[in-house]
């Protein structure tokens, strides 16, 4: 089994920065698995919001978090990162991690390992 856990929300206004950390563990986690972010508002559905590869070579973004948001990932340490800056009240959800042992994808189905999240507040 794989456990993620997710650490780094809360409360920022508007223009200002998050790092999010999402720290894997479990007998069978390897630095093999892509992971990814994604995030729920309320009364939406879950959406991609960026992926990285296995090496750390590959990245993918959303729309959304294209020019704000950087992943990166430290096999070293089992944790994958999501930095983000110039936040808007329309980043506010819950940010999940979740791994899988194929390539990225934005579809959340496709992914193996969840973790439980953490909220992401955007004040105007």
């Amino acid at each position: 089994q794989v456990q993620l856990v997710e650490s780094g929300g809360g409360l920022v206004q508007a223009g200002g920065s998050l790092r999010l950390s999402c720290a894997a563990s479990g007998r069978t986690f390897s630095s093999s698995y892509t992971m990814g972010w994604f995030r729920q508002a309320p009364g939406k559905e879950r959406e991609f919001v960026a992926g990285i590869s296995s090496t750390g070579i590959n990245t993918y973004y959303a729309d959304s978090a294209k020019g704000r948001f950087t992943i990166s990932r430290d096999n070293t340490k089992n944790t994958v990162y999501l930095q983000m800056n110039s936040l808007k009240p329309e980043d506010t959800a819950v940010y999940s991690c979740a791994a899988r042992r194929a390539a990225v994808t934005g579809t959340p189905v496709g992914y193996d390992y969840w973790g439980q999240g953490t909220q992401v507040t955007v004040s105007s």
